[in-house]
């Protein structure tokens, strides 16, 4: 039974979570089951397959009454978002299409739009090299108006979106000496490394490491390169990994070095203007305070994502920063998708919290902090004053 078309304006969609068991598939579950446009129907994994959800993810008890489902018995469905490890959904992706108009993958299987760079990345032969350029790269600052005509969409790596989302006021603003590499520094949580249990995630292992795993050769390298080029930029990027005592959370430290002649000015301008148009990007630039920069502590169970900069004194040299959450980021940026096809309007797309998530920051809530005031400081910098 094939798919058919998408269904009439206002339905709710029928959806499907494929590799529903691990980190991204459980957030994924929780902010599809809250969705008012939504329907979750199956949900996929070979090994609890009979078994309730809630039993997997216990923060859904009361929430749905499914039960896990193996890979055999998918159905057809509106919408199908895939979160199986990484190369899983290439061997497939032709039997996915049949049984589902619109696809969303959350692996790295379709991040990348050319095969030579996935082979160089991955040490592999794409096994769907033809289906690439079909994927929307699914960082909605980027290719926003793509996703949303795109019937099929891949996720985001982490670490990629925090040094792209960290990059991207400098680099769309032509801020960044293009002739100076860019050294991506990022310290992240357990949780990146996904639910299979390794020695370097055995507790004793883990806990008050603070371990440089991936000091050059990260694999984000590749989507942090191809955003540049999409920006039009020559910069040369470089990326090193540090996993520190969290569970989700990442922090992105970028050392780069403006061009010459750029003031703070253009900076707090750059900056400005892209969070005042992106609902869920938030500039932090306080002079004092332990928050006075991006911090994921304070993000948990959010989609909002900090950014930060600091500029050294009497040299070109600047700092660039972004905080966000792992797993609820990724599951959240990909719901944009689903959003065009209720039609609905991004910013009042009920995402929710987490119930245990901090309702403030800094003391304030979410939704005001989004926009906090402008400093007497800031505003005398700021040219949209």
């Amino acid at each position: 039974m094939s798919a058919g078309a998408d269904p009439p304006a206002g339905a709710r969609l029928r959806v499907a979570v494929v590799g529903a068991s691990g980190y991204v598939g459980g957030e994924l579950l929780r902010l599809l089951l809250d969705h008012p446009g939504a329907e979750v129907v199956q949900a996929t994994s070979e090994r609890l397959a009979g078994r309730y959800v809630a039993q997997r993810h216990p923060n859904l008890r009361d929430r749905t009454a499914l039960r896990f489902s193996s890979l055999d018995e998918l159905e057809p469905v509106d919408v199908t978002f895939t979160a199986l490890p990484h190369g899983r959904v290439q061997e497939r992706i032709e039997t996915l299409v049949e049984l589902a108009p619109r696809l969303v993958d959350l692996s790295a299987d379709f991040r990348l739009r050319d095969p030579e760079r996935y082979r160089r990345w991955y040490g592999a032969e794409h096994r769907a090299p033809a289906w690439l350029r079909r994927f929307v790269y699914g960082l909605p600052e980027l290719h926003r108006e793509s996703i949303r005509e795109a019937r099929f969409v891949s996720g985001v790596g982490c670490n990629a979106t925090a040094t792209n989302l960290a990059l991207l006021p400098l680099v769309r603003a032509g801020l960044l000496d293009p002739a100076q590499a860019v050294i991506c520094d990022l310290k992240v949580g357990s949780s990146e490394g996904g639910q299979a249990a390794s020695e370097a995630s055995h507790h004793p292992e883990r806990s008050g490491a603070v371990r440089s795993f991936a000091p050059v050769g990260h694999r984000h390298t590749a989507e942090v390169e191809q955003a540049l080029e999409h920006l039009g930029s020559e910069l040369s990027v470089h990326l090193s990994v540090t996993a520190v005592e969290r569970v989700r959370g990442v922090l992105a430290t970028i050392h780069g070095w403006l061009r010459e002649g750029v003031e703070e000015r253009d900076l707090y301008g750059a900056y400005r203007g892209l969070c005042r148009d992106e609902p869920f990007l938030r500039l932090v630039k306080e002079r004092r305070g332990i928050y006075r920069v991006p911090e994921p502590k304070i993000l948990s169970g959010s989609n909002v994502a900090e950014l930060g900069f600091a500029v050294e004194p009497g040299s070109r040299r600047v700092v660039a920063l972004a905080a966000l959450e792992l797993d609820e980021a990724e599951g959240a940026y990909l719901l944009e998708q689903l959003n065009k096809q209720l039609q609905a309007i991004e910013e009042l797309a009920a995402i929710p919290l987490d119930e245990d998530a901090p309702a403030t920051s800094h003391g304030v809530p979410y939704a005001e902090a989004i926009r906090p005031p402008l400093r007497p400081d800031e505003a005398a910098a700021d040219p949209a004053v």
